[in-house]
């Protein structure tokens, strides 16, 4: 049996989005369906921030409708994307910290330890 300490300390897998765009529902071995599943493959592996800059860089190429299209593909939300393309306009830096202070879920200990 794994105990609860044992699995507060393994990371989360995020699942692999499906891509519901027409193309890939037609054709889903095409070239385009193995495209946008590598794209969510990617999306997948990387944390919060990464994430909306890859989203807002990719939406950025694609022009006008990039932001919808985009939220297809990956199942993020739109205002994700454009806070990605946003964030792309701005002087690059590296923060400490992916999520502002006091975001996110509770602590683990916070949440088990009940007296």
């Amino acid at each position: 049996m794994v105990t609860k300490k044992r699995l507060a300390h393994q990371k989360r897998r995020r699942l692999v989005h499906a891509c519901a765009c027409p193309s890939c529902r037609q054709h889903p071995s095409g070239r385009v369906a193995r495209e946008h599943r590598a794209l969510n493959g990617l999306i997948a592996t990387t944390d919060e921030r990464t994430r909306r800059l890859v989203a807002g860089f990719l939406a950025r190429q694609h022009g006008p409708g990039g932001i919808a299209l985009l939220a297809r593909i990956t199942g993020l939300d739109r205002n994700t994307i454009a806070r990605g393309r946003r964030e792309l306009r701005r002087p690059f830096f590296w923060p400490d910290r992916v999520r502002r202070p006091g975001a996110g879920g509770q602590r683990v200990e916070k949440k088990v330890r009940r007296s």
